[in-house]
């Protein structure tokens, strides 16, 4: 029996896993909301607006009609965080028991009415009917993996069922599917490398070194493995391609999103026309509010996070936090925490 398999959100990565899925030989249902994007969709065969120059493989089946996706019995969700609850919701009321749904949408939960820290599997959880979830990750840039460069991703999941259908329609010769059990620390890497990204475009638009990027890069992942211990993710997660694999590629190239919004920071581009003429969601501006507050909430030191938002939500000037994050006390360099600390804080 064929597998149908369905991509909720036409965005650039979106449609670049459809048209990988696509080209692996399943039929694929690539949904959207915007009518104006689908007729230019069909009108061109290729979605000139998220990814251009790049035909789009006759498998692809675009559509505006949310039962006809969800209907599928693979489902990759990479709508941005701020819409995941409510598009979730959506789904379940026509998604199949048996169905698989896997999260590739890298950000976390940002809903001021929400107290409570949320990542996009757990969404998943609490929204849909089946158990049968998983969560895709790493160091994927949607414009190389349309040109078909060579590309490593993670898929996480604790259903081995999952992950093996996942490496199924996902393998191919240009595109490697590693599996992980650690669901959380693959979604984390992926969130919180975009907080990273935007301080690393600080610092090269400043042109303050490569001494200077290199010490940001290996302080950004003490943070993110301290933080995964707090939550009950696994430190050495961080060590693969969804942890420092997708912090040195967003923290290194400008075609990350979140590393333009540093650069346009750094030039002092208000926040709000940052964003605007980025004209796409840098999700890093929306993690950094939510994981700054639940940093604290669980006293993690975090003061790179930290620093950032005073520049980006307190108004300080970016000398003066640089000043004050290079005469702070000194610390450990490694203190990477072993199996049994995260295995006791385990949510």
């Amino acid at each position: 029996m064929q597998t149908t398999v369905a991509i909720i959100g036409a965005g650039n990565f979106g449609t670049a896993v459809a048209d990988l899925v696509a080209s692996n030989g399943n039929p694929t249902r690539l949904w959207m909301r915007d009518e104006e994007l689908l007729k230019s969709i069909q009108d061109h065969n290729e979605n000139v607006r998220y990814l251009p120059n790049h035909k789009l493989h006759s498998n692809i089946y675009p559509t505006t009609d949310l039962e006809f996706a969800a209907k599928s019995n693979v489902l990759f969700v990479t709508v941005p965080s701020a819409s995941f609850r409510s598009v979730s919701r959506d789904l379940s009321k026509f998604i199949r028991a048996d169905a698989c749904v896997i999260s590739a949408t890298k950000g976390v939960e940002a809903d001021e009415g929400i107290s409570d820290f949320k990542l996009m599997s757990q969404i998943l959880e609490e929204e849909l009917k089946t158990s049968r979830i998983g969560v895709l990750s790493g160091p994927n840039f949607a414009e190389e993996m349309a040109e078909g460069r060579y590309t490593g991703t993670v898929i996480a999941s604790r259903d081995e069922g999952v992950r093996q259908l996942a490496h199924d329609l996902l393998h191919s010769g240009t595109f490697r599917v590693y599996s992980a059990i650690d669901v959380y620390g693959v979604e984390l890497g992926g969130a919180l490398k975009n907080v990273y990204a935007i301080i690393a475009g600080i610092v090269t638009t400043l042109e303050l070194g490569q001494n200077t990027l290199a010490m940001v890069l290996t302080r950004s992942l003490a943070e993110m493995s301290r933080f995964a211990v707090a939550i009950g993710a696994d430190p050495f997660t961080f060590l693969g391609l969804a942890g420092v694999g997708d912090l040195v590629m967003s923290c290194t190239s400008p075609l990350s999103r979140n590393f333009q919004l540093g650069s346009k920071l750094a030039q002092k581009v208000p926040l709000e026309q940052a964003v605007e003429e980025l004209g796409k969601l840098a999700e890093g501006v929306n993690t950094l509010r939510v994981i700054h507050k639940r940093r604290a909430e669980l006293d993690v030191y975090m003061p790179l996070v930290e620093a950032l938002y005073r520049v980006v939500y307190g108004g300080d000037h970016i000398d003066q936090v640089i000043t004050s994050l290079m005469t702070s006390e000194q610390q450990l360099d490694v203190e990477f925490a072993s199996p049994s600390t995260w295995l006791k804080n385990r949510i």
